[in-house]
C-alpha cells in the first residue's frame, strides 16, 4: 500500500470543495454588494433583487458574517476606510485592451493584485486613458461599457492565455466586472 494515504486523499478531496465554495461565496459577495448599491438599502424587505440572492446564499450554506460583510460593503459601512470605484486599464495577450472594474476600500490592495494578475498572465496595466478610448459606456440602461473598437484574436494560444487572465482577475475579491476588447468564438 506503498503511496497511499487516506488523509492525502480526504485533504485534496476537501481542499478543492473548499476552492469551489470560495468561487461562490465571492461571486455571491458580489452579487449581494451590486444589488445593496443599486437598491441603497440593506434590508431584503425593501430591496427584492437583495431577497433573491440572500435565498441563493442560503442555498449555498453561504456564512451569515459572510453575508452581513457583503451588505455592510455595499452601503459604505464596515470599517474607517470608505468604498471607492476605480476602473482600471491594462493590457492583456496580444494587445487586448481590457477594462477592470472595482469597487473597494483598499487601493493600493487591489491595484498590487490586479499587476500581479496581469504580469502572470503576459499582459501589463495601462495608464489612465490607454484603453478606455476602446470603450464607451453602455446606453441601455444597464451600468458597465460597451467595447467600440473589437480587436479580432484568432491565436488559440492567445484566447486561452486571455481567457485565464479574465478567470483570475475575476477571482479577486473587490472585482465588479471585467471589459474585454478582444473578439474571438465565445467568452464562456
Amino acid at each position: 500500500m506503498s503511496g497511499h494515504s487516506k488523509w492525502n486523499n480526504i485533504k485534496n478531496r476537501k481542499g478543492a470543495q473548499d476552492e469551489k465554495k470560495g468561487k461562490l461565496f465571492g461571486q455571491l459577495s458580489r452579487q449581494i454588494r451590486a444589488a445593496v448599491k443599486e437598491g441603497k438599502s440593506g434590508d431584503p424587505a425593501q430591496n427584492p433583487t437583495l431577497r433573491t440572492i440572500l435565498e441563493k446564499t442560503r442555498e449555498a450554506n453561504m456564512p451569515k458574517e459572510n453575508i452581513s460583510r457583503a451588505i455592510d460593503k455595499g452601503l459604505g459601512k464596515g470599517g474607517a476606510a470608505s468604498i471607492q470605484e476605480i476602473v482600471y486599464e491594462g493590457f492583456g495577450p496580444g494587445g487586448v485592451g481590457i477594462l477592470v472594474s472595482a469597487a473597494t476600500d483598499n487601493v493600493n490592495r487591489m491595484s498590487s493584485e490586479l499587476k500581479n494578475a496581469f504580469s502572470k498572465a503576459g499582459g501589463s496595466m495601462g495608464a489612465p486613458g490607454s484603453v478606455i478610448y476602446m470603450f464607451n459606456r453602455s446606453l441601455s440602461g444597464e451600468e458597465g461599457y460597451v467595447c467600440v473598437m473589437p480587436i479580432p484574436v484568432e491565436d488559440k494560444n492567445i484566447q486561452q492565455q486571455l481567457q485565464n487572465l479574465i478567470d483570475s482577475i475575476l477571482e479577486i475579491e473587490d472585482i465588479e466586472e471585467v471589459f474585454c476588447a478582444g473578439v474571438w468564438g465565445s467568452m464562456e
